[in-house]
């Protein structure tokens, strides 16, 4: 499928807010992905690995800092919002393990650190020479982490002790660094640290028995005693306003995850009721079978609209809350609806991976809750609409 015959980004012109270099970039991604990767996911999903060819064929391509692209668009919320939709559209996996890299985990080396140490981190993190994931989810913690925060770490002259547990740590398995969120036992404030992955006192196991993200490899990290020099702690992140402040962006990629399964599940549909023929024709002919399909083009459709609004305010300048937890409430709505939508029209045969409705299907329910659940978003856009806060 073309970029000029895109049912989604074509509809209403959307990669007009992306340069020619920049689609010509992403354009060549989605050829290696389409080639190397997308083959090879549903086998991968249902062992629950994580292939070689994921990293093998996007880390060459440098991605972060691409030729031909201005230092500006490469690191603007449009360009990695659309490098995120093409890589979801393929598999929801995909995008988590490059995000976990080139979103998470940069936003830390870049955002939440001293110009001293982003101009030593940051290349390494474009690179790859420098692998790391972002820690804050806890056990007990996911939505009330803001405040219940258990993670403890205290300083010992020029270096701090940390002592907790992580949990749903995407990539832990295979960093290099962690970054660990801890309450500072001293002041009561979040700060952050990253750990290297070996250090003494890090236990890390794979969490099995997973039915979405199946190749994305999650972790629950243990920290006991676990030692960590000053220059290893992130100096920009010196409270929880500073996470709010990373979290802000995170939410924006998601959405636009969202939006590339979405689409993703709109294209297997399609693909299917093409190919599939009952009562001497293909399905597609069928006036039931296209009313779903409408539907599902019209989520897909109004998902990258918002994002791209959002994208656009985003490096503009304009960076709210209730924006980005707008956009990612309701694309993972929409993204849900159109994994089930996919999964009916196929009617039995979609429960199989081989037509890849299955697998938008079950990661639409991880979307559905990571980055802030319907419910967290939806009272952060409450509070905004009214006034009046409902968190607890």
């Amino acid at each position: 499928m073309t970029e000029t015959l895109d049912p989604v980004l074509g509809r209403y012109g959307f990669d007009r807010h992306l340069s020619e270099p920049a689609r010509a970039v992403l354009a060549e991604m989605v050829a290696q992905a389409e080639s190397r990767i997308r083959p090879v996911m549903n086998d991968a999903w249902e062992r629950a690995v994580m292939p070689d060819e994921v990293l093998g064929t996007l880390v060459p391509l440098n991605l972060m800092e691409p030729a031909g692209v201005s230092a500006e668009e490469a690191d603007s919320s449009m360009f990695a919002g659309f490098r995120s939709f093409h890589l979801a559209r393929i598999d929801a996996s995909v995008a988590t393990m490059y995000n976990a890299q080139a979103g998470l985990f940069r936003a830390v080396a870049r955002h939440g650190s001293s110009p001293e140490q982003a101009a030593q981190w940051d290349p390494k993190v474009r690179r790859f020479d420098m692998k790391g994931v972002f820690a804050l989810t806890e056990p007990e913690h996911g939505s009330d982490i803001a405040g219940g925060l258990a993670t403890r770490a205290r300083r010992e002259g020029d270096e701090w002790v940390i002592d907790g547990a992580k949990r749903w740590i995407g990539g832990a398995d295979t960093a290099d660094v962690i970054a660990v969120f801890a309450r500072d036992e001293a002041d009561d404030q979040v700060k952050c640290f990253l750990v290297d992955r070996h250090a003494e006192g890090v236990d890390i196991e794979v969490i099995g028995g997973k039915v979405s993200l199946r190749p994305m490899q999650n972790a629950h990290i243990t920290l006991t005693g676990v030692r960590v020099p000053e220059a290893m702690r992130a100096q920009g992140v010196n409270s929880w306003r500073d996470v709010a402040a990373l979290l802000r962006r995170m939410r924006s990629d998601v959405a636009w995850m969202a939006a590339g399964v979405a689409a993703g599940a709109l294209d297997a549909a399609v693909r299917y009721t093409r190919e599939r023929t009952q009562f001497g024709r293909p399905i597609a002919s069928f006036q039931l079978i296209q009313e779903k399909l409408a539907r599902m083009l019209g989520n897909a459709v109004s998902c990258v609209a918002l994002t791209v609004a959002l994208s656009a305010h985003q490096d503009a300048g304009v960076w709210n809350d209730e924006n980005s937890a707008l956009a990612k409430m309701v694309t993972a709505e929409r993204a849900r609806e159109n994994a089930a939508l996919a999964r009916e029209v196929m009617g039995g045969n979609g429960i199989l991976l081989e037509h890849d409705a299955a697998r938008f299907f079950a990661d639409a329910e991880a979307i559905y809750s990571y980055e802030g659940t319907h419910e967290v978003n939806a009272l952060i856009v409450g509070r905004s609409l009214t006034g009046a806060s409902a968190f607890v």
